[in-house]
């Protein structure tokens, strides 16, 4: 792992940690509401693992917020400009998934920038999704996104709204990496019965 890695891990715990005690959360209290071991928390909150996109997953669902607010708060600023050059990257170890959070933390709505390597496949849970509303907006190689029972394959230039929170998979099953934009509403809910 790279220095740049270990440190990023270890600001990534902490925030972790603090979003946690925020909330008065012993680690088996988090631990229930994510359904992530307790071992597994401590790990991540002492910066000695590297969490998949998954275990974010989990984790920022039991918060009430994205991935991509758990790695800019982690990296923290105010800003209303966010150059590229200080974009916060985040890399899935297990699969090479790579995130890139291009909106500044004072923005309405959140950007992220992915790239989904050949043959990577990324699965989030439902509660992952039910505090926020997103749109995915391919803008190269092909998308294979699995909303619950729902199958949806968007090809460069396709956007797409999520529905109501279900499971969900992204793979790309082509030769050429994917490289697509997440567009997630600050604050906005999936409206009840649609």
């Amino acid at each position: 792992m790279s220095i740049l890695a270990d440190a990023f891990d270890k600001s990534l715990g902490l925030r972790v940690r603090a979003e946690r005690e925020g909330r008065g959360w012993s680690l088996t209290d988090l631990s229930e509401r994510a359904g992530v071991s307790r071992a597994m928390i401590h790990k991540v909150e002492r910066g000695e693992s590297s969490p998949t996109a998954a275990l974010l997953g989990r984790l920022c669902g039991a918060f009430g917020f994205s991935v991509s607010t758990l790695i800019a708060r982690a990296e923290a600023g105010p800003e209303r400009l966010a150059r590229r050059a200080d974009q916060p990257v985040w890399v899935d170890p297990e699969t090479g998934y790579r995130r890139r959070h291009v909106s500044p933390a004072a923005a309405p709505a959140e950007l992220v920038e992915v790239e989904l390597p050949p043959g990577a496949r990324v699965a989030y849970p439902a509660a992952a999704f039910t505090f926020q509303r997103q749109m995915l907006r391919v803008g190269c190689g092909v998308l294979t996104f699995s909303e619950g029972e729902t199958v949806h394959r968007l090809e460069a230039g396709d956007c797409l709204t999520l529905g109501a929170p279900a499971d969900c998979v992204f793979l790309n099953d082509g030769k050429d990496p994917c490289r697509y934009l997440v567009i997630l509403l600050k604050g906005e809910r999936y409206p009840a019965g649609l």
